[in-house]
C-alpha cells in the first residue's frame, strides 16, 4: 500500500455526525455493540492508547469523539491544543482499535451521544459515572457507562508542564555558554 493509499484509508475513519448516524442504525440492525469515549486527545501518549484499546474491548465498534480545536481552546485556554484537530483525528484514526472518529464543536458530546445512542460510554478516572456527560441518556436506553481508571503519571498537562520545566532548565544552561 502506498503512503498516499494509506492516508486516505486513514481518512475514511473521520465522519461526520451524520454519516455515524447512518452507520449507527447498520449496526444496530447487525447486533454489534458501539461504544463512545470522548477527549482532546492532544499529544498522544500510552495513557491514551491503552485508554482506548480498553474501551475497544468494551465492544464491537469504537467511535472517539474528538474536541474541535475551537473546544479546546473554550476548556483548556488558549495556547491549547498544541496540535491542531486534523493531526489529532488522524493519529487517532491510525490506531487499529478506533474504528472511527468524529469531530464535534460543542465544549461537551452530548449531541453525538443523543444522536449515536452507544451501548457503552466510556471515560477516564477523573469522572464518576454521575459526572459523565450523556450517561442519563446511555442507561436509559439499556446501556451502561464505564469508568476505565488511568495510566499512572501519564497525561498530556504532565507531558507539557515537563516539556516547559525542562526548557526553562536548558536556558539557563544555555545562558552561561553564550
Amino acid at each position: 500500500m502506498t503512503r498516499k493509499q494509506t492516508l486516505q484509508q486513514l481518512q475514511h475513519k473521520i465522519k461526520s455526525l451524520d454519516e455515524l448516524k447512518v452507520l449507527r442504525d447498520l449496526w444496530a440492525r447487525e447486533g454489534k455493540t458501539l461504544v463512545f469515549t470522548n477527549g482532546v486527545f492532544d499529544l498522544i501518549h500510552r495513557g491514551h492508547v491503552e485508554y482506548l484499546a480498553q474501551a475497544r474491548d468494551l465492544g464491537d465498534i469504537l467511535v472517539v469523539g474528538l474536541n474541535s480545536d475551537h473546544s479546546v481552546k473554550r476548556i483548556k485556554g488558549p495556547t491549547r491544543p498544541i496540535q491542531p484537530q486534523e493531526d489529532r483525528a488522524l493519529i487517532l484514526a491510525a490506531f487499529q482499535f478506533v474504528d472511527y472518529i468524529t469531530i464535534f464543536h460543542e465544549d461537551t458530546p452530548i449531541h453525538v451521544i443523543t444522536t449515536l445512542v452507544p451501548d457503552v460510554l466510556v471515560k477516564g478516572g477523573d469522572y464518576t459515572i454521575d459526572t459523565v456527560v450523556g450517561h442519563d441518556i446511555v442507561e436509559e436506553h439499556g446501556g451502561k457507562t464505564v469508568i476505565l481508571p488511568f495510566v499512572k503519571d501519564k497525561s498530556s498537562t504532565s507531558i507539557i508542564e515537563r516539556i516547559l520545566k525542562t526548557q526553562g532548565t536548558a536556558s539557563k544552561t544555555t545562558e552561561g555558554n553564550t
